[in-house]
């Protein structure tokens, strides 16, 4: 579990911050890697490519030095397959067939794409909601991470071995001594906060120590929680995304324990509120889970969560909803830690080593970063809002104005020069604003359905990084039109309105070079 994954893999994880990579990190998803979703999904499992292909092609950057922040990291689960794969000399896909399935009679289960003919008349259609239309057979490209298909008696079969350390009936899936570490606490940057088990998330509750995991695609939505000490387990899968389908499945989750394992736990001590720790608190925060290095970034600076202090003194967060579809309150229950007022989910801040406020979640795959003031969502979409308007007016005035001073008989009174200078800049006005068009086209014809972000975007986002370089070089126009203009005899508000210009002109560099739209790559 602790030696370097590059001993056993036939590539290199490339190297960096002078530690390696290992089978824990990956397992508790504290390996550092960016999020990368290029390929995740296709459109056609006659498309699939190698897993090797795939890990190469695909591999992420790491934000994190390993073993510090966790964030969840779907390469980083299906670089854990090949590890399988390569070591055993046998695909992922017939290992898994030959090792669990086969043994724990799970015969409505596969991760192979398209489903083997016995199973695939059962598999159900997915929605993207319960009103519309069936959706093709999803493929994933990162085949250990997600592309399992299986049944509820089949996951019963699974839980039960987990539940008996290993064994189902006669079968041993897993030695005694190999399924307690595997479900006991691996990662947690402190004793107090919810830790990664090796694959499992902790997920104590009502006093019970319990692990699970949870799993989405675009149209199936899934959770398997187990409790070791009760010998429960509980499965439960949606086809279809709905409304509001996540906090159902918590809400499920929750009635289920509290009836048949309700709390009998003391109530804990009162605890005297730090003074001013709701304030400290307070902010921007990014999640963990993200990119810093490709054009993923700038999803999560135009989205990134908030943490807002109330006049009772708790704080909201405005990712984590209550059942009513509304951000829970949460209370200070012990230094720089906050409990929902309505429940027993937690919050854990504390500072990084660089001094950054990290707040840990109640899933410890996941975590939350304090934005700097120009990561922060408010500063970034009210940039790029004002660069959008700027240049929109600008080209629409440039005719309006035309046409007006034809009318009224009165020339534009510009020196060649200046003629020039304000003719570029018009025009540098409209590369960034097919820009701008052309990355919003990119990003919603990839979004609307995720298996579109394949080698079909290439030639656009080449297209879209070069001219985005190209505008950010012709804004040196800009600020020469703005300069002379300020230093000539026009009217005041032509000088605004030019310097108003190169400020937009500015933002669009700004927004280009902060959220990576401007490295040539087709990388993400």
């Amino acid at each position: 579990l602790d030696r370097d994954v590059n001993d056993y893999l036939d590539f290199k994880i490339r190297p960096k911050y002078g530690q390696p990579v290992t089978l824990r990190r990956i397992m508790t998803h504290t390996a550092g890697f960016e999020e990368v979703v290029r390929d995740l999904f296709i459109s056609d499992a006659k498309k699939l490519k190698p897993l090797r292909q795939y890990l190469i092609e695909n591999q992420p950057e790491r934000m994190y030095a390993p073993g510090t922040v966790p964030a969840y990291s779907n390469y980083a689960m299906a670089l854990a397959g090949y590890l399988v794969e390569h070591v055993s000399g046998e695909k992922f896909e017939d290992y898994v067939t030959s090792h669990i399935y086969k043994p724990l009679g799970m015969v409505h289960s596969a991760f192979d794409q398209p489903l083997p003919a016995e199973i695939a008349p059962l598999m159900s259609n997915g929605y993207g909601a319960a009103s519309d239309g069936s959706k093709s057979f999803e493929v994933v490209q990162a085949v250990p991470a997600g592309s399992m298909a299986t049944s509820g008696t089949d996951m019963a079969r699974f839980m039960i071995a987990h539940l008996q350390e290993g064994r189902y009936g006669e079968a041993q899936m897993l030695e005694p001594e190999t399924a307690r570490l595997m479900h006991a606490r691996a990662f947690a940057p402190d004793p107090k906060m919810p830790a990664m088990a090796l694959a499992f998330f902790e997920e104590t509750r009502n006093g019970h120590y319990m692990i699970g995991h949870g799993g989405d695609t675009q149209y199936f939505h899934s959770h398997m929680h187990l409790i070791p000490d009760a010998n429960v387990g509980l499965f439960i899968s949606f086809n279809s995304l709905g409304k509001g389908q996540a906090i159902l499945r918590q809400m499920l989750w929750e009635k289920f324990t509290d009836r048949y394992f309700p709390n009998q736990s003391p109530p804990e001590p009162a605890f005297t509120v730090g003074a001013g720790d709701a304030a400290q608190v307070a902010g921007s925060y990014l999640g963990s889970r993200r990119a810093d290095s490709t054009f993923l970034r700038a999803a999560a600076l135009t989205s990134a969560a908030s943490v807002t202090t109330q006049p009772d003194g708790t704080i909201l967060f405005d990712v984590f909803k209550g059942f009513n579809g509304k951000p829970r309150h949460w209370r200070e229950v012990a230094p720089m830690i906050f409990q929902d007022v309505n429940g027993q989910d937690r919050l854990f801040f504390r500072r990084d080593g660089n001094g950054r406020m990290t707040m840990f979640t109640f899933f410890g795959a996941f975590a939350f970063q304090r934005a700097a003031w120009y990561e922060t969502q408010g500063f970034n979409l009210f940039l790029l809002f004002f660069t959008l308007a700027i240049l929109a007016l600008t080209l629409i005035f440039w005719p309006v104005a035309g046409l007006v001073r034809r009318h009224y008989k009165q020339p534009l009174t510009l020196s060649g020069g200046e003629l020039r200078l304000r003719r570029l800049t018009r025009l540098v006005c409209a590369l960034d604003l097919l820009v701008v068009i052309l990355w919003t086209a990119i990003v919603t014809y990839g979004g609307s359905v995720i298996g579109r972000f394949n080698d079909s975007l290439n030639p656009w986002l080449y297209l879209a990084q070069i001219l985005g370089i190209l505008g950010a070089a012709g804004t040196i126009f800009v600020l020469l039109n703005a300069l002379r203009s300020l230093f000539s005899s026009r009217w005041w508000w032509s000088k605004f309105y030019e310097v108003l210009v190169a400020l937009a002109c500015l933002g669009f560099v700004w927004i280009g070079y902060a959220w990576r739209m401007m490295h040539v790559s087709a990388h993400y």
